[in-house]
């Protein structure tokens, strides 16, 4: 459930009338609940109760610092995939013995940086990233913990661009080949083998994917131990699904006993990265309609609403043709029609939605796009030179702005004309 809540016609987010919020720092912006986000957090988080493990949230979902802190203040970790995602975690408060680093392509300064800081565990996903963490860790007299992401080539059911246990997809090392990467890193200086991880994809809404790679997973794990590597820690990633529009993702205890089945006996520390699933339905987008208008030709006839959020605020539905449902901030009661809602970006793949029926709106309307506190605003650009927009977060009945509007000045903060260059000609 979510606090984004309807009273006489006029939507809430918990007690404070997204109206209000919009007439004080324009729009477009991001709007967070607190409720939302700890309800989710701790309904997740409780499902592994009794079970040793910790719930590491995934940054790249929702990377405000103002949101990691809440989640850190909750006891939760970070589940990281940059050298900046890093540098936020800790501004945010995160333990860093409750960082785990995945990727798969981390640079040598990414690495220097996490040993230093002293993270709970890299998540290595190909021999050559092996073997750099480990001359990194020499050469500043450290020892590396390190699990290895598997690919248990298991097919998630979810989109292709977010499906990422397949052996055509980039990530982990095929879990045949485990084993003897193990063995050579139980062999190394500077290496401390202390877990496995994977990680399947996003926007699942089945456990049967989840069970079957967990069934790898503990093969294994079971392989490890009789070769003379246990593991401590194994890492099962994130990727439970949301309601966006008719979905029907598994329950969360669900999800969490039938985990805690397949891994039974294995005495080792649950590691979760749950992203989508806590701050998916805890977000919307507020957006403001600048103009209608209807485009007619031959036996087509099509309407558009254009509003001043674009596909650089919200990449998901042109990337995914991902749908978001959307209400009016305020009921009206107008007649519905089918619009396309579209945004100012100068490309025809700039849409919020398409062939969308709602109430008919007029100039200056607000419209909540729904479900939009995962890869939202972490995804945002600066496409046609646009400012990213405010992030604001509600608590009970105050709010605070925890991200401003950016202001044209930012648009081009380090960008400088080389000396000498004359203005109107080539050099």
């Amino acid at each position: 459930m979510n606090y984004f809540v309807r009273r006489n016609g006029e939507l809430y987010c918990e007690e404070v009338a997204v109206g209000e919020i919009a007439a004080a720092v324009g729009t477009p912006f991001y709007l967070y609940s607190k409720k939302t986000l700890l309800q989710h957090f701790h309904a997740f988080d409780s499902g592994f109760a009794g079970s040793a493990h910790l719930t590491c949230f995934a940054v790249k979902a929702c990377s405000n610092i103002a949101i990691l802190h809440l989640f850190a203040s909750a006891g939760g970790g970070a589940d990281i995939v940059s050298g900046g995602e890093l540098f936020r975690a800790l501004k945010a408060g995160i333990d860093p013995g409750r960082i785990i680093y995945s990727g798969v392509g981390k640079t040598e300064d990414e690495l220097r940086y996490a040993l230093a800081a002293g993270i709970l565990l890299f998540n290595v996903e190909s021999g050559q990233e092996l073997d750099r963490l480990q001359r990194v860790a020499v050469t500043l007299g450290q020892e590396a913990p390190v699990s290895f992401r598997v690919n248990p080539d298991v097919d998630p059911l979810t989109h292709a661009y977010i499906s990422t246990g397949l052996a055509k997809n980039k990530f982990g090392i095929p879990i045949r080949e485990a084993l003897p990467l193990y063995q050579r890193a139980a062999a190394m200086n500077g290496i401390a083998v202390k877990g496995i991880s994977c990680h399947i994809g996003s926007q699942l809404t089945l456990i049967s994917p989840f069970v079957e790679s967990m069934t790898k997973i503990r093969t294994l794990v079971r392989s490890l131990a009789e070769n003379g590597i246990p593991v401590q820690y194994i890492d099962l990633g994130g990727g439970v699904g949301i309601t966006y529009d008719d979905e029907t993702p598994p329950h969360l205890h669900d999800y969490a006993e039938a985990v805690r089945k397949e891994l039974a006996g294995l005495d080792c520390t649950l590691i979760l990265e749950p992203g989508r699933v806590i701050v998916g339905n805890a977000g919307i987008l507020v957006t403001k309609v600048q103009y209608t208008k209807t485009n007619r030709g031959g036996e087509v006839e099509k309407k558009f609403v254009i509003v001043d959020a674009a596909m650089n605020d919200l990449a998901r539905p042109s990337l995914y043709g991902a749908y978001h449902t959307i209400q009016p901030v305020r009921e009206t009661g107008a007649a519905r029609e089918t619009v396309d809602i579209v945004g100012p970006i100068c490309e025809t793949g700039d849409f919020i939605a398409k062939d969308r029926t709602l109430a008919a709106v007029v100039q200056d309307d607000l419209l909540a796009v729904m479900s939009a506190g995962a890869y939202g605003f972490s995804m945002s650009s600066n496409y046609n030179s646009r400012p990213r927009v405010a992030e604001v977060l509600v608590d009970g009945d105050r709010y605070a702005v925890i991200r401003r509007r950016e202001t044209f000045d930012q648009l081009i903060q380090g960008e400088v004309i080389p000396e000498g260059q004359e203005a109107g000609h080539d050099q």
